[in-house]
């Protein structure tokens, strides 16, 4: 141990008795996408003793812009157990468990209580709500952390009765209102700085060293490197509200869970379809204009009132500028049994270019 870990014992604030702190706990990652790689990857390092990883979702060609851990030889496995067995190269000396499932209302309180401290990796309002009321119902110490575009923002929430989740953020926004990277964007480097922030809270508290963000929400821009850093007041009726309905909790279940199912697919795949309709459901004035490919257009808020555009006979591939409405529009038309809807990964922009790049390779081949 001492060779591995040489460069923690010999500072006098950790020593070997704060090494084997870190080696003796317990710590639970929610979400191994850009936030959870660089938290995983430096927690490992450190030696924490006891690793668990939560995610259900695969590695895809996109995530490798931020999520360090994947290569392209993970591509199409699950990201929890990709990322053990990256883990379990970078130290062999601890113990890494991969939950390749999704965390619901069902199977969170029992995960946490195997665990010291819960790392919050997630990029969706409906899962910090989760994990939130599931921490301060087991009495856990919650590390956040959350991204947009340049800008992050850490925290340490239900920490030696401080404030929780909630007691900044009451309510959840309403469903579509807060896009995530998928359908906005982000600066690659943003998620590592942000996730070793939290990386580096855990260690704190685990070792007890230095002054936790437990009360203080900390925002950082990466554009300008400047920061603020919020007080957040513990809110008691808050708090008393998610004690007082534990009792249920396992009997709720979030949004997340309750929406139809968007199956995704990618515009290349479109372009190798024989039977399919492309539908554009961004408004009219809306650019750029897609030539040079068959589409039909309907606007999102016109689409109710024109399904009998739709061809039943084929498969319907939606897109809009960034993908939000795109998933909205799958919804819609589910709802109605219109079947074999998927969302375009891609936005308008990138939809164009690859059209435009797939014409140019057939010409040539003629």
């Amino acid at each position: 141990m001492s060779n591995r870990y040489n460069r923690h014992i010999i500072l006098s604030e950790i020593g070997k008795i704060g090494q084997n702190k870190l080696n003796q706990a317990k710590v639970l990652v929610i979400g191994a996408g850009g936030l959870g790689c660089p938290v995983l990857q430096y927690l490992a390092a450190a030696g924490i003793g006891n690793i668990g990883i939560i995610d259900f979702d695969v590695v895809d060609i996109s995530n490798l812009q931020r999520q360090i851990l994947y290569g392209t030889s993970t591509l199409g496995k699950n990201k929890a157990e990709a990322a053990k067995a990256r883990l379990e190269d970078l130290n062999s000396d601890i113990s890494i468990v991969a939950y390749p499932e999704k965390l619901t209302h069902k199977n969170a309180l029992d995960l946490f209580k195997l665990y010291d401290i819960i790392v919050d990796g997630s990029d969706n309002f409906e899962t910090r709500y989760l994990v939130n009321d599931a921490c301060i119902i087991a009495n856990k110490p919650l590390v956040f952390g959350a991204i947009y575009k340049f800008e992050g923002q850490i925290s340490v929430f239900n920490y030696k009765n401080g404030p929780s989740y909630r007691c900044l953020f009451p309510e959840a926004p309403t469903k579509g209102s807060a896009p995530n990277c998928s359908e906005i964007g982000v600066l690659g480097i943003l998620p590592g700085i942000i996730g070793t922030m939290q990386a580096n809270e855990v260690l704190k508290i685990i070792l007890e060293l230095g002054n936790s963000l437990s009360g203080k929400l900390f925002c950082y821009n990466a554009l300008t490197l400047e920061n603020t850093t919020l007080t957040i007041k513990r809110s008691e009726n808050t708090i008393q509200s998610v004690l007082n309905d534990k009792e249920n909790f396992h009997l709720k279940t979030i949004d997340l869970n309750c929406e139809i199912e968007v199956i995704l697919i990618s515009m290349e795949s479109v372009i190798s379809e024989n039977n399919i309709q492309l539908i554009d459901v961004r408004e009219e004035h809306e650019e750029p204009k897609i030539d040079n490919f068959p589409v039909t257009h309907i606007p999102l808020s016109k689409l109710e009132s024109h399904l009998d555009k739709i061809d039943q006979a084929k498969k319907k591939a939606l897109f809009c500028q960034s993908g939000m409405r795109s998933k909205r529009a799958v919804e819609l038309l589910q709802e109605h049994n219109i079947l074999n809807c998927y969302s375009i990964t891609e936005g308008a922009s990138d939809i164009k270019n690859i059209i435009i790049e797939h014409s140019k390779m057939l010409q040539n081949e003629r």
